[in-house]
């Protein structure tokens, strides 16, 4: 191996490039046509100019353009597709990741589960009544994800949880689970080389998440013990060895008391791996590279002290959807670790996903390394776009989170920000809208995406508009169709994530100003009631 190309864009990218480089390899990049001037293109030794992210032969014939000899997938777009970890194989490339078999078994959701069933692996029982959650089979970071609490809900989750999947990985299989309301998110950092040595290094707890994507994420664990952690690993490890798993890979779970269940195994490197690596020691991309050349994994490491990490994204910290704009000013803090895509003077689109920088702190005690991320969030500033800093500054200082207790629930429990009460919905919306504000949406449940509409703020209450820049994947009225308070009026998808706008009032449609396809501006007008 003497030069890697990552089939990917920002922080993963770089961080590939810092490890590639320290092993003395070269570091080639891809830039996507709507995407050059990107600071990881700006980085790399040599930029090939590809039609998307997710066309696997556009990679190849890069890495033949720059003379790479290996490819790196990073994390989404095409990083767990066996096809495309196949096709680099038979280029006569060397894959860094997983074999395209173990990621066929692992990242199709269902065959994994019955591979876990198989092994001895506890999984979630499946559902066909509500309580219930709807997830894709190929699915990842939250998306193509519905819960359903009301059965009339059920059909719409599906088809919205289809289409999601379908946008984001290319395929629309989903499947029902039971759902649990309060449980922790565990994951567990394996790495397993080409000689038969599969080590797990620990956990981390990523509990706290909006709509199913997670924000904060520690090791160890507040919810473990070393009896427990050792069951959770051991299981780890057996479904790794079930497929015959090699490279870097996180085991995920949930926990409910001391009863776990096996969700997935991500074929990758997680966005989070930063506080596995700040407890350990070891560089975890880094180690990707060499397990992909043949090294052995010679140490068993000892975790020691706490870490803990947050995702500074561009987007309202109180309805958290997605902001674009272009980064006027950028401070970030100089006292912890910080993993960034983007410097000063970048756009944020709406194309890609919409993370600035993770904060990542540590410290011999997890009440000291959550000291250093608070004050190195104090630091932190960002203008020109609006971001989530006050709701991070808001989360590291909230007793619930200190105290250890955060479940996937938290935010459902604790709303941001002093958001208003749910009975004083109907006065905020209304007089919001009249007032041309941006609505002050207490947080929706994280697990409840299809049923946590929102109103786009605008001029009055008759007009809704696009709160943030996005495309319009579904149009439910027309002209003169007569709509209930809180129907969904038009579906808009950004960064991957959808989100339904739906009618404030019992009304007839004005006027529709959209068809699906379209992409709008923030503020675009979408949809005209009458009064």
């Amino acid at each position: 191996m003497q030069k890697v190309l990552v089939a990917n864009r920002g922080e993963i990218a770089l961080r590939v490039f810092r490890a590639a480089r320290a092993l003395g390899l070269g570091a080639a990049a891809v830039v996507a046509r709507d995407d050059t001037g990107s600071l990881h293109a700006r980085s790399a030794d040599d930029v090939v100019e590809i039609a998307s992210y997710l066309d696997p032969e556009e990679h190849i014939r890069a890495a033949k353009e720059t003379g790479a000899d290996a490819i790196h997938p990073g994390y989404g777009f095409l990083a767990e597709n066996g096809n495309f970890a196949e096709a680099v194989e038979a280029a006569g490339l060397t894959w860094i990741g997983p074999p395209p078999g173990a990621l066929r078994s692992g990242g199709d959701k269902l065959a994994a589960k019955q591979i876990a069933v198989d092994a001895g692996v506890p999984t979630i029982p499946e559902a066909s009544e509500p309580p219930l959650i709807v997830k894709a089979a190929a699915g990842g970071g939250g998306r193509g994800m519905r819960v359903v609490r009301v059965g009339g809900q059920l059909d719409d989750a599906i088809a919205a949880a289809r289409r999601e999947a379908q946008s984001a990985f290319g395929d629309d299989r989903i499947y029902l689970e039971r759902y649990l309301e309060r449980p922790r998110h565990i994951e567990i950092q394996l790495l397993a080389d080409t000689h038969g040595t599969v080590l797990a290094l620990g956990e981390r707890d990523c509990s706290v998440q909006r709509r199913h994507q997670k924000v904060l994420e520690e090791t160890p664990s507040p919810a473990l013990d070393p009896a427990l952690r050792a069951l959770m690993s051991d299981a780890a490890v057996r479904f790794a060895r079930a497929i015959g798993y090699v490279g870097a890979g996180t085991a995920e779970f949930v926990l409910e008391g001391r009863e776990f269940f096996f969700l997935e195994l991500n074929g990758r490197i997680q966005v989070e791996h930063p506080v596995t690596e700040a407890v350990t020691g070891i560089d975890l991309v880094q180690w990707q590279l060499r397990i992909a050349r043949g090294e052995r994994l010679d140490f068993r490491p000892e975790p020691r002290g706490a870490a803990v990490e947050v995702r500074l994204y561009a987007e309202d910290p109180r309805t958290f959807l997605p902001q674009a704009g272009r980064i006027e000013v950028l401070r970030l803090p100089t006292s912890i670790r910080v993993d960034t895509g983007v410097a000063e003077g970048d756009e944020i689109g709406t194309g890609y996903d919409p993370m600035i920088a993770k904060l990542i702190a540590s410290g011999a005690t997890r009440e000291e390394a959550l000291d250093r991320l608070a004050a190195a969030l104090a630091e932190t500033e960002v203008i020109g776009v609006t971001t989530n800093l006050p709701f991070l500054r808001w989360l590291v200082a909230h007793p619930t989170l200190r105290a250890g207790e955060a479940t996937t629930a938290f935010l459902v429990e604790h709303p941001p920000l002093s958001a208003p009460p749910a009975e004083a919905l109907d006065h905020v919306w209304h007089s919001s809208f009249r007032l041309n504000l941006p609505v002050p949406v207490p947080q929706p449940p994280p697990d409840v995406d299809a049923a946590a509409h929102l109103h786009g703020p605008a001029e009055e209450s008759s007009r809704i508009v696009a709160p943030m820049p996005g495309t319009v994947i579904k149009v439910n009225v027309q002209a003169g169709s007569v709509v209930n308070a809180r129907d969904p009026l038009v579906v808009l998808e950004a960064m991957k994530m959808e989100t339904p706008l739906v009618s404030p009032y019992d009304a007839t449609v004005r006027a529709v100003h959209v068809q699906e396809g379209d992409r709008v501006a923030g503020n675009a007008l979408l949809v005209e009631l009458d009064d």
